[in-house]
């Protein structure tokens, strides 16, 4: 049998990059995926690459933001399969600059997405777990939230800020068989990050011992492994994946 037989996962942000090969990698492990994202497009594309797979698969759009589509979300996926088995908090934006150039839409976009829409998403995904006591609630953070980065004021806040959440949350839900974890990615070989300089690229891939940069599986098999029976015992930690970046 298969690590995620029968198991039932939400992915926001699954139309691109980590988000899509996260949702590759958990239906072809045997889960039943829930791609979610603002581009239909990008939907449709996933869950046609799952069918081909012969995995299985359905599209919602959903603005995290919105608490009203975000319920519907909800809703759909439980009145469609019955219950909720993993939520992986993926969607997330940048918009990268120094604190005292930093505009307010750049600080307050970047709030609402990465910390409002997980607050949302994960709130609303509890209700369902604690009633039928059982779940996984996966949250992304990131290296950049550990740390701090130089322009990323607003992206490191929001991850820090998940961070929080999600050690809250494992507190809170434990008694209802609820685990609820967090992975933070480091430097990680993306369609955007392929665009930089070379310079650039060779300077990230420096910061890891490793001496590479990560790959969106890397990130997919640590989701992967955290919403399995493999981690059964393991809440409110952060796992990094990062190839051993330090400050």
């Amino acid at each position: 049998m298969k690590r995620l037989e029968n198991h039932i996962t939400i992915i926001t942000g699954a139309g691109r990059g980590i988000g899509e090969t996260t949702a590759l990698k958990f239906a072809s492990e045997g889960a039943t995926v829930v791609v979610v994202d603002l581009n239909e497009a990008d939907i449709n594309h996933v869950v046609e690459s799952i069918q081909k797979l012969e995995g299985k698969a359905i599209g919602i759009l959903c603005n995290v933001t919105d608490r009203e589509q975000v319920n519907n979300l909800i809703e759909k996926t439980v009145a469609t399969y019955g219950r909720i088995d993993s939520v992986i908090n993926n969607a997330g934006i940048t918009a990268d600059s120094t604190l005292v150039k930093m505009e307010e839409q750049q600080f307050d976009s970047v709030i609402d997405v990465n910390l409002k829409g997980v607050f949302n998403v994960g709130q609303r995904t509890a209700q369902v777990m604690k009633e039928q006591k059982s779940g996984v609630i996966l949250n992304a953070s990131s290296v950049v939230g550990l740390y701090g980065n130089f322009g990323q004021t607003n992206y490191a806040a929001t991850k820090w800020g998940v961070i929080g959440m999600t050690k809250s949350w494992a507190k809170e839900l434990g008694k209802h068989h609820v685990r609820v974890n967090c992975v933070a990615p480091g430097f990680i070989m993306t369609p955007m990050t392929e665009k930089m300089p070379d310079k650039v690229l060779d300077m990230m891939s420096g910061k890891s011992p490793l001496g590479r940069l990560g790959t969106p599986e890397d990130i997919a098999n640590a989701y992967a492994f955290l919403a399995s029976s493999e981690a059964s015992f393991i809440t409110g930690t952060v796992l990094s994946v990062d190839g051993g970046v330090v400050t």
